[in-house]
């Protein structure tokens, strides 16, 4: 071994001097290696810590917590659930009645894995003045984007540990609703809720019971009896409320059945005036807890959700007061962050006149439709009704009829949609006040232009059309009557403002045929509309509204069908008033207007009404008072479409009748007009639209309830009561007039 061990020593001796000799072909294994080359380095930036707080902070101004959740640590997800995280940050603002929050980033350390940012927070709070604090946040870097790691000292610092906020409110009571002169339409009251017992029913007296309840709550008394037939004995059958001392009558009959039960509420006075203008209030719903508890609110206030109650929210709600806490999880005060003590509510004064307002609805009580009356001087509306309407009463849970609320709101007939602002109907004939405007206007046409109004209208080859008169002629023949009155021969030749007077169809389809057709002038009728406020908002802030439509006519079909209010022609009954108003008033288009004063408890009022012109119609003085005089012989001379049912009427009025083809059932009745007595009355004049729904023609139905809010307006009621349709106030009936003489339109 010791043999072998030496021969490998002299071997490896011998090997290296030939390994380091360079010789050819002998690897060099000692030689220094070529060198290899140096591998990529890549490097990854630390992500922005700064941006990212930003993206948080902002996810937290929009109430966005589910992306604020997403960007905690793992560790943070781990420990709390989304829904708790959500929880925790929105109790939190809604006790510090926080409606926002502003920041300013002013202090960052960062390192590649860890980092803290601080920044001073500002909650903008609706009851406690602002709160600030410096808040700390730390992050950690997950593969590669900065996390949040969450600490309830986030929110404030004063929340570690557990700790929450609680507010104390203090909730002022709600503000009253009044009229112009002072009378309630909404306060806090006593009521009582009437209703039908069934088995306590005097059936020798029950002709009483649902005539006074139908007086009373504004039902049709068949109806009444409809309900009770339809119930049978051991039911109570709401009716509607009142206090003690607007139900004295009833009171005092008390009639077999008749029910009551009082209880204290928000009541609304006369079962409802002007409802769907006034509104009503709910409770605030789970939908609106959020923005209410931001405002302030502690969440089981009733709040107005439609209506006065809806926009002046501010001022019938007061102030709230309240002092914010911070409590330890046992509930112990550890901390007062801020106080402030309530404002009492104000109160609002319409300019909606009760007496007016009350004999408006009775008018139109029994159909469907809708009284506009405004101020042609200044845009006060003095009365806004809107039929079936609804007893705003049934909204209160501790009314004993609420029951009745489920009906309400079923209702086919719509009673909360608000037709004076939001129904859109064909205006029919009393858009003819349009046309002869656009007509004058034009240059075309003069006053005394004349015309051969005769039964047919053949200027166009599509079809015959056919004038009322034509109309009301064939209905006498069918009945074995002559055509031998005024209202079924034809007009014959008429100026234009006997064409306006005597509602000529053929001269107003001319009109639009001629303009259309032989003067390149077919957008003039619709640009007049558009002139007088139509196709667009009047403007009228405290309810909501309809804008209607008034379109350019792409044929001579539309510009004729146009030109009598037909065919695409929508308007709302508020619009017709406020350009009947300007029409009166010598062209000055006012914005409508329902509030007259925010009156506090103690002080001057905060807000006054003040007339606010919004222009003025496209027409020359002359071509005004052109219109006007036209107006006034629809109501004044013999012929006049008006007439019949105006004559007798103490006072001076002007207008026009319109009869509005609905494309479901029989036309609409409308008229718009307005008295001219300032200077012998003392009192403003004011302009009335009435549209009652497919019942019929103008004069026939509108007519009457305008004259009767005339007298209303001069005299304190109605001066007539029966007409050709039935009684004001009482369930209508269509009557067959001797010979089957229909009513003009």
């Amino acid at each position: 071994m010791k043999v072998l061990r030496r021969i490998n020593l002299i071997l490896i001796l011998m090997f290296l001097p030939a390994c380091s000799s360079g010789v050819p072909g002998v690897p060099n294994f000692f030689a220094s290696p070529t060198p290899l080359p140096t591998p990529p380095v890549t490097i990854i930036p630390a992500p922005d810590a700064t941006a990212a707080i930003t993206q948080y902070l902002a996810a937290l101004q929009a109430d966005d917590f589910e992306t604020m959740y997403n960007m905690l640590t793992q560790a943070s997800r781990e420990a709390i659930t989304l829904e708790d995280f959500s929880r925790r940050w929105n109790d939190a603002l809604n006790n510090m009645s926080a409606s926002g929050i502003e920041y300013t980033i002013n202090s960052s350390q960062i390192s590649p894995y860890n980092a803290e940012i601080g920044y001073a927070a500002v909650y903008k709070t609706a009851l406690v003045g602002d709160i600030q604090r410096n808040i700390l946040i730390r992050m950690k870097n997950e593969e590669n984007e900065w996390r949040i790691v969450w600490e309830d000292s986030q929110i404030l610092p004063e929340l570690a540990g557990g700790n929450q906020l609680v507010m104390e409110y203090s909730v002022p009571a709600r503000g009253d609703i009044y009229d112009r002169n002072g009378l309630p339409i909404v306060s806090q009251s006593e009521a009582l809720a009437f209703g039908i017992q069934t088995d306590q029913i005097n059936f020798e007296t029950i002709g009483t019971l649902t005539r006074e309840l139908g007086l009373y709550c504004g039902y049709d008394p068949e109806y009444i009896q409809d309900q009770i037939d339809a119930a049978g004995p051991g039911w109570y059958l709401p009716m509607c409320e009142g206090t003690r001392e607007e139900a004295q009558r009833l009171l005092s009959i008390s009639p077999g059945g008749l029910v009551w039960s009082e209880y204290s509420s928000r009541y609304y006075f006369e079962t409802g005036l002007a409802p769907q203008a006034v509104g009503y209030t709910l409770s605030i719903s789970p939908e609106q807890l959020n923005q209410y508890r931001r405002l302030g609110y502690r969440g089981d206030e009733k709040v107005g959700q439609a209506g006065i109650e809806k926009w002046g929210e501010d001022y019938l709600a007061g102030r709230h007061g309240g002092v914010l806490r911070v409590v330890n999880p046992g509930g112990q005060i550890i901390a007062t962050l801020g106080q402030s003590l309530p404002e009492p509510a104000s109160s609002i004064y319409l300019t909606l006149d009760q007496n007016l307002q009350y004999h408006a609805q009775r008018a139109v009580e029994f159909f469907r439709g809708a009284v506009v009356i405004m101020e042609v001087e200044t845009g006060r509306v003095l009365a806004m009704a809107s039929a079936p309407d609804f007893d705003p009463n049934l909204f209160e849970p501790n009314n004993p009829n609420n029951l009745g609320l489920t009906n309400l709101l079923n209702d086919p007939n719509q009673p909360l949609l608000n037709r004076a602002a939001q129904g859109q109907y064909p205006l029919g004939s009393v858009f003819k006040v349009i046309t002869l405007s656009a007509a004058l206007e034009s240059g075309l046409y003069l006053k005394d232009t004349e015309y051969d109004c005769q039964y047919e209208f053949t200027e166009l080859p599509d079809k015959i059309r056919y004038d009322w008169t034509y109309e009301h002629c064939r209905d006498r023949l069918a009945a074995g009557d002559f055509c031998n009155t005024s209202d079924s021969t034809p007009s014959g030749v008429v100026t234009l403002q006997e064409g306006l007077m005597r509602s000529c169809n053929p001269y107003f389809w001319h009109i639009g045929n001629d303009l259309f057709s032989n003067w390149d002038r077919g957008s003039d009728i619709a640009k007049m509309a558009r002139g007088f406020g139509l196709a667009a908002s009047t403007g009228i802030q405290q309810v909501s509204e309809a804008t209607g439509q008034i379109l350019d006519p792409a044929n001579a079909v539309d510009v004729v069908n146009q030109a009598i209010g037909q065919g695409f022609v929508l308007v709302t009954p508020l619009q017709v008033a406020t350009f009947t108003a300007a029409i009166a008033n010598g062209g000055t288009l006012y914005r409508p207007q329902l509030v007259e004063k925010i009156q506090p408890v103690e002080g001057d009022p905060t807000l006054v009404f003040k007339p606010e012109a919004r222009g003025t119609l496209p027409l020359r003085d002359e071509n005004l008072e052109t219109l006007r005089e036209a107006m006034l012989m629809v109501t004044q001379n013999g012929r006049g479409t008006a007439r019949f049912n105006i004559r007798g009427l103490q006072f001076t009025t002007a207008g026009k009748t319109g009869t509005a083809e609905s494309g479901n059932g029989p036309p609409h009745a409308w008229f718009s007009g307005y008295t001219l007595n300032q200077d012998n009355t003392n009192v403003p004049d004011i302009a009335i639209t009435v549209i009652v729904e497919n019942r019929g023609e103008g004069s026939d139905y509108a007519v009457p309830i305008f004259r009767a809010l005339v007298e209303t307006y001069y005299y304190g009621s109605p001066q007539r009561q029966n007409y050709e349709f039935g009684e004001i106030g009482r369930p209508p009936y269509t009557p067959t007039p001797p010979g089957g003489l229909p009513p003009i339109p």
